[in-house]
């Protein structure tokens, strides 16, 4: 028996202020999508920005509908939108912000496990660490990349 232990390494930062402008911007943005969001029967509002290696921002919010699960992440929109508009431009980084009545401030943004797997997918095709950008209104985490947000998850040559 071996017991191995996993470590994860992230950046966290005490607001926006200390950001380079582009992830300030990637940010704004997440925030204005999250405004933007549909979320009648949690009242979690999210949005997400996505920056191409182009340098265009593709913006996101999650969606919800009655008939639950049938909605969709605000990462999963922007990515999904990004990769089908922008099919062989690589994704550089995501930011990812929320909007949530019961949250506190300090409460970063946390991607769910299939929006994770998505992430790491497009981190795959573009063959570079993704930057992962989890905001709330007091704080930044920044991850790169997925290993660190998702270790021991799926990869396409784990389904050969």
């Amino acid at each position: 028996m071996n017991e191995i232990t996993l470590q994860i390494k992230y950046t966290e930062y005490n607001g926006t202020d200390q950001l380079p402008f582009d992830d300030k911007m990637l940010i704004m943005k997440a925030r204005d999508a999250a405004k933007k969001a549909y979320a009648p029967y949690s009242g979690f509002r999210v949005g997400a920005s996505v920056l191409l290696e182009n340098g265009i921002i593709i913006t996101g919010s999650n969606q919800e509908n009655a008939a639950y699960p049938s909605g969709i992440c605000a990462e999963r929109t922007a990515l999904f939108y990004a990769s089908s508009q922008y099919p062989k431009v690589p994704i550089i980084a995501i930011a990812v912000s929320t909007i949530n009545i019961s949250a506190t401030s300090s409460d970063i943004a946390k991607p769910c496990g299939a929006c994770r797997q998505v992430m790491a997918e497009y981190e795959d095709l573009s063959g570079k660490p993704l930057r992962i950008i989890l905001d709330s209104t007091d704080k930044v985490v920044i991850v790169i990349g997925m290993d660190s947000l998702l270790p021991l998850r799926f990869k396409k040559e784990d389904l050969k």
